[in-house]
This record gives structure tokens, sequence and C-alpha cells, in this order.
């Protein structure tokens, strides 16, 4: 599941030539806003990510880890992962200049068609109940609200609201996935 083609998107492993386009991605300030880290400050930062959370697991087979790349140039202006842990959480960033055009829906819609054809039973996702526009694309992708939690992010040292979503690929509609919820103790159902 190393390459996945779309209507109008290559998704794909990240290469070491592509580390200039993954610093424009993650070293925007705000991108990065919503990301569980800190946004990269120069070229070197992302050489070192981008082999510790790309290449690195590649050769290790752990999780699912793409470049979203535009069909016309294959120039990667985003990302789609799912976890290797017992979460399989859905993530997903992209360009700035590339938002509210449907292809981070498109992207992961795609790794759901795939992901149906393997043995993963759900996917989870988690966002900032500021990040509206990732909520949306949870909705757009068929995930479910499941509930909402308090966690003090690291390395930000930042409380943030989580909303957390799932998708059953099984017939089990009544599975929650419930390590967040159990793990922080300010935890809560909205009615949204």
């Amino acid at each position: 599941m190393n390459f996945i083609e779309t209507e109008q998107l290559i998704l794909r492993h990240f290469t070491d030539e592509d580390v200039s386009d993954l610093f424009l991605i993650l070293g925007d300030k705000e991108v990065n806003k919503f990301l569980p880290m800190f946004t990269l400050e120069n070229i070197d930062e992302a050489k070192l990510y981008l082999k510790e959370k790309y290449l690195d697991k590649y050769s290790k087979q752990q999780g699912l880890h793409l470049a979203i790349c535009l069909k016309n140039d294959n120039i990667p202006i985003g990302y789609v992962n799912i976890s290797a842990d017992d979460s399989h959480d859905l993530g997903y960033g992209l360009r700035k200049d590339f938002w509210g055009k449907g292809i981070c829906t498109e992207a992961c819609l795609a790794i759901i068609d795939k992901l149906k054809q393997t043995d993963i039973p759900y996917i989870t996702a988690t966002h900032d109940i500021n990040n509206g526009g990732s909520g949306k694309v949870m909705q757009n992708i068929g995930m479910q609200y499941k509930y909402t939690y308090k966690e003090l992010w690291q390395p930000k040292n930042i409380e943030v609201t989580f909303r957390m979503y799932q998708l059953n690929f099984d017939k089990q509609n009544d599975r929650i996935y419930q390590k967040y919820w159990d793990l922080y103790p300010i935890h809560y159902i909205e009615k949204l």
C-alpha cells in the first residue's frame, strides 16, 4: 500500500528528495498550529523528521505513512498516516494553499478503501475542537463522533480539548475505542 492513485492525487512513500517539500508543510506555523510537534525550523530538522517519521518506518513496515501529491507534478503537498498501534489513528496535514479543496478528504477516502481490504477493524482520529476543518474531514469520510477529552499535549505542554472520531470497518458498529476516555480524567460526550 505504498502507492495509491485517485482522480486528482498520488499517495506514495516520501523519499529523500522530498525533504524541501516536507519542510514547506511542517515549517509553516499556521499548518503546525494543531499538530503535536513544534514547527520545523530548518532543512536539517526536516531531514531528521523525514528519516525518523517516514523512512525508518518504511523499512520497519510500521503503519501507513504517505505523501499526498497532485498527479500533475507528484510533489508532496501534504501527508496522510495510519498509526501502527491499537488506535489505528488517522492523521493528515496539508499546505495551507491547498486547504478547502477536498484534497484531504479524497486522500483519506482512498486510504479507507484500501484499509477495508485488510484485517484492520477500525480507525480513529482526533482533532482539537478549535480546528473545525479537521473535524469536517472526519465527518466527510464517514467517521462518527464518539467523545471529547482534555489532554496536556506534549511536547507543546498546552491543554487541548480533543474530539475523538471512529470508523468501524466490520459489523461491530457499537465498538468504541476507549483508551483516551480511560487515560484522561476529563472526558464527556457532547451534543454536536
